[in-house]
């Protein structure tokens, strides 16, 4: 058995206002930075012997400031999905768009207008994850880190966690993420377990707490 971590970035600009950053590819505001380093300092995550991450300035630079020193490997099928034309808006600047209250009465499950369904996204999520540890599964490794965005955290999970949960239940703060332990099934699947809320301020709770 290995062990995994999945790590959503820190703060950025857009997630201050509380919009919908998904291609947006902007940096992380100094809020996070300091966040981050603090979460460094703390000891929060150890350090990987791989770490990959989406390609994504937020996430380069939460993996830079989390795991000094080493190399992130981009992998463009875990970057946040596109959410079309409500990108870079909050829900105060959509209020009134009918697509948009459209898509709140379907509870997420439209796709956005212009962007992605939320199917198409968690497919994508999956397959990347998928074919990563794939890469990994004869390699003499014992710890790696897949620094990402939120949405990309809830897809797998929701897709290979041993205890089945709803997409929602595996959403983190910025800088918050999962450790857990990746087996495989007997025909070859993958499956996760043994999986830990990871919270910068009480260190470890459980996925109970999540809400």
């Amino acid at each position: 058995m290995k062990e995994l971590y999945l790590i959503r970035h820190g703060k950025t600009y857009g997630n201050t206002l509380g919009r919908y950053i998904g291609t947006t590819d902007e940096p992380l505001c100094e809020e996070g930075r300091e966040a981050l380093q603090a979460i460094f300092e703390a000891g929060l995550y150890p350090m990987p012997d791989v770490l990959y991450g989406s390609p994504l300035k937020r996430c380069r630079e939460t993996g830079a400031i989390l795991f000094p020193g080493k190399k992130m490997i981009p992998v463009s099928r875990l970057r946040e999905c596109d959410f079309g034309e409500f990108e870079n808006k909050n829900y105060k600047e959509l209020s009134g768009n009918a697509a948009y209250q459209a898509w709140i009465d379907s509870n997420g499950t439209l796709p956005f207008p212009g962007g992605e369904s939320r199917e198409a996204f968690e497919k994508r999520c999956r397959e990347g994850f998928a074919e990563l540890l794939k890469g990994l599964r004869d390699k003499p490794f014992r710890r790696a880190a897949f620094v990402v965005h939120g949405g990309t955290i809830m897809s797998i999970l929701a897709a290979y966690a041993a205890e089945k949960e709803e997409f929602y239940h595996w959403q983190v703060q910025n800088g918050e993420g999962f450790r857990m332990l990746w087996d495989e099934t007997e025909k070859g699947g993958i499956i996760l377990h043994e999986i830990s809320h990871l919270c910068p301020d009480t260190g470890l709770c459980a996925g109970s707490d999540l809400r």
